[in-house]
Formats: structure tokens, C-alpha cells, sequence
């Protein structure tokens, strides 16, 4: 498929390890943390660990946004599903994610009515379809859904729709890396996810090399992509000049996407989150403005939310920070697998811990 086989080229991808081999022979050991669960997956599915210097190494970090939706959140989702007139529209990842006592497949199974869009305008259309039902979106993501939710909830309340709900778990990107640098695990530099960059731009990474002195380098996610990145973090380790560098040109620019941001800012403003395993970090989610409070679930909709219990033996959060493999989890293809997931990790198609499962060990029909 033209402009996408060519970031596979296998030829390109000789010469760019040719490249990373010399410049990691000029350098201790280093190590690398890809943020973004689409790199994660990229990573593995085309072996790039495999092939690098043994000197460098890659750790995945909280870029998963199904992985670091809080268990209370999911609790949170099953208490609205069990209401009688309530609808919840939902993107499929979260469907299987467990909670405390139960998942959102589970309650659809036993009758809840829960639907899978692939737009949050689309949830916007079934509250005009359905007028006597209350329609729940589930918003949850980055800087990179954020966006269309907020569009969702200007057009209906523009539209006047006194139906229409958002659950709004998003969080935003930066806040958690620097808990991440400031905290246990050891990163010499970042692999920057696109898609968020793509909103954000380059600036508010800048504090990362100023303040803390770690490589950045906002990369894409073909092989070529990666590649290109890590080779750019070994030169900005090699020359000790540390700065925000952008190998995803064709699509990230400095300055990201202003009017996005814009009407991100027009619908929601900064509050501390917390996040699956890691706990609170200060200024990383978003809530909804109190112009749009009647759309607000958490505040409009009253249901008793079960105390939330975390699942024992699971190490996602330290899976997230970078401070274990998923293969250091004693549940990891044992309690849990693809088919039956114990944590959040498992389950969406960017977490470690599917990609680990289905492309470093694996089994046949995965």
C-alpha cells in the first residue's frame, strides 16, 4: 500500500540499524521508553527488540488509554449501565476491561443496553434517536479523542439534547511524564506518541530536556518511524544535547493543532486523575466545564458506584511506569490471557501486555 509499505522497507530498515548499531557502540547502556501503546504493539509485532544492540533498551510506559482507566471509572460505567433508561455509547477496547464485580460485556450480556461507536458523534445521534433514554458517553483517551467529545457535547448542546452525557475520564499526557522521570524508573529518553503530538506540538514536552535532560523524539509508528527515532535519541545522547526533536513531519507539526486545542479548552478544564496502578497524578485528567455540568454523568446522573477493589496478583501499574515486563507478572498467560483478561493491560490492542502475549509469546489462532 503506497505510503505505508514504504516505511517497511526492509532495505531502509538494514541501512537504519546499520546506523543504530554505530552510534550505540559509542554509548553505555541506554535506555528508551516508547510512551505510546501503538508503538508498543509496532515494536513487537515487527521485532524490532530483537534486533537492536543489546546496550539498548526499550521499556513501554502509561501511552495505553484503556490501560490507565482508573477501576473505579469501569465501576463507575457498570453503575450507569444497570440504570433502566440509560444508554451507554462506548469504543469496544473498553467493553471487557474488568472492574471491581463485573465489565461492561458482562452487563451487556445480562441485558444493559451498551453500544459501540467508532465516533462520539455518533453517540450524539442516539440521544436524538432515542429521546426517552439517557445516552452515556463513555470518553476516555488523550489529547487525540479529546477533541471529539468535545465536539460531541458542543453540538449537542447546541442542538438542545437534555439527554445526551458525557463520563468523562480523559487525561493528558504530560502531567505523567514527569511523575515518570521525576520517579523510580531510569529514562534516558522518550519515543513521543504522534497522535498526541499531533494536537499538542512540540512545546509542552520542552521541560523534559531543560528541566530533567532527557532525549525526546516525537516518532510515527511503521517500523521505519521507530527506527528513525531511536537512532535520533542514541545522537542526542552521544552529543549530550538534549532536546524535543520531530521525526513524525509528515503528520506532527511544531505548534500541533491550535483550533483543536482550542475547542478542547472551550469544553474542559484541568483536574488531578488517577491512573490504573499509579495513583494520582496532579493536573493529568480533564473534567467538563460548568457551562457543560448538565451533560456531566458524574454530577446529572445519580447511581450507586460499588467500592472498588483491585484485582490481586495484577502489576499493571508497574507494567505502565516501565518498572516490570509483563512477563514479570505471575498472572501474565496463566489467570491471565487475551480470552480472559485479569487487567486492563491485557485487554485493549495497544496494552504491553497483548502485545507481549500476542507477538513475544503467543499461541496458534492469537
Amino acid at each position: 500500500m503506497k505510503y505505508q509499505s514504504e516505511f517497511r522497507d526492509q532495505g531502509l530498515a538494514r541501512g537504519l540499524l546499520t546506523a543504530i548499531r554505530a552510534a550505540a557502540a559509542r554509548l553505555p547502556p541506554i535506555t528508551i521508553m516508547e510512551v505510546c501503546g501503538s508503538h508498543t504493539m509496532a515494536i513487537c509485532r515487527y521485532g524490532l527488540r530483537a534486533v537492536l544492540p543489546a546496550n539498548v533498551r526499550l521499556l513501554s510506559g502509561p501511552g495505553c488509554p484503556v490501560c490507565v482507566t482508573a477501576g473505579h471509572y469501569i465501576d463507575q460505567a457498570v453503575a450507569l449501565a444497570r440504570l433502566p433508561d440509560v444508554t451507554l455509547a462506548t469504543f469496544g477496547d473498553l467493553l471487557r476491561v474488568p472492574g471491581s464485580s463485573s465489565s461492561l460485556e458482562k452487563e451487556r450480556a445480562a441485558g444493559a443496553t451498551i453500544d459501540i461507536v467508532f465516533s462520539p458523534l455518533q453517540a450524539v445521534e442516539l440521544a436524538q434517536a432515542q429521546p426517552q433514554r439517557r445516552v452515556v458517553l463513555l470518553g476516555i483517551g488523550f489529547e487525540t479523542t479529546a477533541p471529539g467529545v468535545a465536539l460531541a457535547l458542543r453540538d449537542a448542546a447546541g442542538l438542545g439534547l437534555r439527554n445526551f452525557f458525557v463520563l468523562c475520564g480523559h487525561k493528558v499526557m504530560p502531567p505523567p511524564l514527569r511523575a515518570l522521570v521525576a520517579g523510580r524508573t531510569h529514562i534516558d529518553g522518550f519515543l513521543l506518541p504522534g497522535n498526541v503530538s499531533a494536537i499538542l506540538g512540540l512545546q509542552p514536552y520542552g521541560f523534559l530536556a531543560s528541566e530533567f535532560g532527557t532525549a525526546c523524539v516525537v516518532a510515527g509508528f511503521e517500523p521505519l518511524d521507530v527506527l528513525e527515532g531511536i537512532h535520533l535519541l542514541l545522537h542526542q545522547a552521544i552529543n549530550r544535547k538534549p532536546m524535543v526533536e520531530n521525526q513524525y513531519t509528515r503528520l506532527v507539526r511544531t505548534d500541533g493543532n491550535p483550533a483543536a486545542r482550542r475547542l478542547v479548552d472551550s469544553v474542559f478544564e484541568p483536574r488531578d486523575a488517577v491512573w490504573r496502578g499509579i495513583g494520582m497524578i496532579p493536573g493529568s485528567g480533564l473534567r467538563l466545564r460548568e457551562e457543560y455540568a448538565a451533560h456531566d454523568a458524574e454530577r446529572s446522573i445519580a447511581c450507586h458506584t460499588e467500592p472498588t477493589v483491585e484485582k490481586k496478583g495484577c502489576v499493571c501499574g508497574e507494567i505502565l511506569q516501565g518498572l516490570k515486563q509483563p512477563e514479570d507478572c505471575p498472572l501474565f498467560g496463566r489467570a491471565c490471557t487475551p480470552a480472559d483478561p485479569v487487567g486492563a493491560c491485557m485487554v485493549s490492542s495497544e496494552g504491553c501486555c497483548a502485545a507481549h502475549f500476542r507477538y513475544l509469546r503467543g499461541t496458534p489462532g492469537e
